[in-house]
């Protein structure tokens, strides 16, 4: 149309082609600095800090995700899908046992590669509905992987689907407890705990926490600012 400058509204009142894609490129930026700002320093990193990363006004941050949720899951998005394909291989595995130890160490490896996403394994995202769609997908897989691991013989018996929470929660700790003082400390506790794991059993275990107990715990094992703008952040 005649006169209309670059990013100029269509009379039809749409955005003109490169407003659209300068929302995309400041997006993908944003993603981009908060994958590096929380696979550094975690889930408990600011919005500020992200958009210092990033190199825009803390307002633009949350013109594109209103919620730190909404970024954490953009950021960890393609992250679930992995995790979500390790358990898929290890279902694959013609040897239960054998695929259970192998989910446990790639996923525990993710969590030690990504300081963001061992905190992502050990919390819930209610409003992120695809990627807590893939969670549940991978949960789902897993109990079937640990009927079988149990039924081959080879896991100990009281092992309850909820472990695994427990499982990542305790991997999650070390590795930040650690970080790059002892790096590969975490490798040892994974290696202890898959071994107190397979059968045959030499103790009890007390019960494992309730479902609804642990799905609090998850909830509330996230930043106090994931679903809000932190004070003096939102302006």
């Amino acid at each position: 149309m005649a006169g209309m400058t670059p990013g100029s509204p269509h009379s039809d009142g749409s955005a003109a082609p490169s407003l659209r894609s300068d929302a995309e490129r400041n997006r993908e930026r944003i993603v981009a600095a908060a994958r590096r700002v929380f696979a550094r320093d975690g889930l408990n990193a600011s919005m500020a800090s992200v958009a210092r990363e990033a190199g825009v006004g803390i307002a633009t941050i949350f013109r594109r995700f209103p919620t730190k949720e909404e970024l954490v899951a953009a950021v960890f998005a393609d992250r679930m899908d992995a995790y979500a394909d390790a358990v898929a291989v290890a279902l694959e595995n013609p040897d239960p046992w054998q695929g259970f130890v192998g989910y446990l160490e790639t996923a525990c490896a993710m969590q030690a590669a990504d300081y963001g996403f061992a905190d992502v394994l050990t919390m819930t995202f209610p409003t992120a509905a695809a990627m807590e769609k893939r969670r549940d997908e991978a949960y789902g897989a897993m109990v079937e992987l640990i009927g079988r691991a149990k039924a081959a013989g080879r896991l100990r018996e009281d092992f309850d689907p909820s472990d695994l929470v427990l499982i990542h929660m305790a991997n999650a700790g070390v590795i930040n407890a650690t970080g790059d003082a002892a790096p590969d400390a975490w490798r040892r506790v994974v290696a202890l705990m898959i071994q107190s794991l397979e059968a045959p059993a030499r103790g009890s275990l007390p019960a494992s926490p309730e479902h609804d107990a642990l799905e609090r715990a998850m909830r509330r094992a996230g930043p106090a600012d994931l679903t809000s703008p932190r004070r003096g952040e939102g302006t």
